[in-house]
Order: structure tokens, then sequence, then C-alpha cells
């Protein structure tokens, strides 16, 4: 009898971030519609200043960090700070057992 194979689907992790994105502020309502755009990214808070509150979230870290340096690299960003990053690795079998 072989044994059952491995199901690597039943570990995923889940990844949740928040940045603070400062903008040119004539720009800020513009880049803000690009930031949305993006997979995953929801933009929270636009203030005059060009201060922008995103939050990226994705399977993994690799999506997160490209998506910040797809924010530093719109024109009129002027940087992008990672202010909390969190991930959760969800195990199917523990959450099908409780």
């Amino acid at each position: 009898m072989k044994p059952d194979p491995v199901d690597l689907s039943a570990e995923q992790e889940y990844h949740v971030s928040s940045l603070v994105v400062l903008t040119q502020p004539p720009l800020r309502h513009r880049l803000a519609e690009q930031i949305g755009a993006l997979d995953g990214a929801e933009v929270h808070v636009v203030s005059e200043e060009g201060k922008l509150v995103v939050t990226l979230e994705g399977p993994s870290q690799r999506p997160i960090m490209a998506a910040i340096d797809a924010i530093n690299g719109m024109p009129g960003v002027l940087s992008a700070g990672l202010i909390y990053h969190q991930f959760d690795n969800n195990d199917k079998q523990c959450e099908e057992m409780s």
C-alpha cells in the first residue's frame, strides 16, 4: 500500500502589510487610483499633504514586496514606508478539526 501523497495546499500563508506613501500633493489622487488598482492593494486615506495610507494583502511576502517596489517606482511617489507586516499560517486540518 502506497502512503498518501503530501497535500502541500494544507498549509497556506496569508500576509497583511500597511504602509504610508508620501506623494507629490498634486498627484495624490492619481497615485491613489494607480495604487488601488494593484492586486491586493487598498488605499484607505488620502491627505491634502499627499500622504496615503495603504494596505497590501497576499498569499506570501513576495507579492507584497513586488507591490511596494511598484509603488516606489511610480512617478510622483516620494517614499513608501512599511509600517506593519503580519502573516499567519492557516492549517486546513486544524480548521477542519475544530
